[in-house]
């Protein structure tokens, strides 16, 4: 049965992303949003992003609003704000979305 769930890995301080609001859209004509959660204090979501009946193929992005996360001095314009990570689902299978952050880079890969 598949599923998509992420995390956040804070990757300058070695803790896990805790209080990072993220926002997940399907993308149809224009993103149409599906899911707005918040990461505990693992870094993960409470619960799957998708699963059951809502898991589909088709194009989808998540957003995590890291400039949140890592504001420190109020007024500096934020290098990273918003992370957006476009990606395919395409069969029925765990898909596990990790992002890896600092303030100023990321990365992502498709995790187990």
């Amino acid at each position: 049965m598949g599923r998509l769930t992420t995390h956040v890995l804070d990757t300058a301080q070695g803790v896990p992303g805790r209080g990072i609001r993220i926002e997940l859209y399907e993308i149809l004509d224009r993103p149409h949003l599906v899911k707005n959660v918040t990461t505990n204090d693992d870094g993960r979501t409470a619960e799957p992003l998708l699963e059951g009946e809502d898991f589909h193929p088709g194009q989808w992005e998540l957003r995590f609003h890291v400039g949140e996360y890592f504001a420190g001095d109020a007024g500096a314009p934020r290098f990273l704000d918003v992370v957006p990570l476009r990606f395919g689902i395409a069969d029925d299978a765990h898909y596990h979305v990790p992002l890896l952050v600092s303030p100023w880079s990321y990365s992502t890969y498709r995790g187990s």
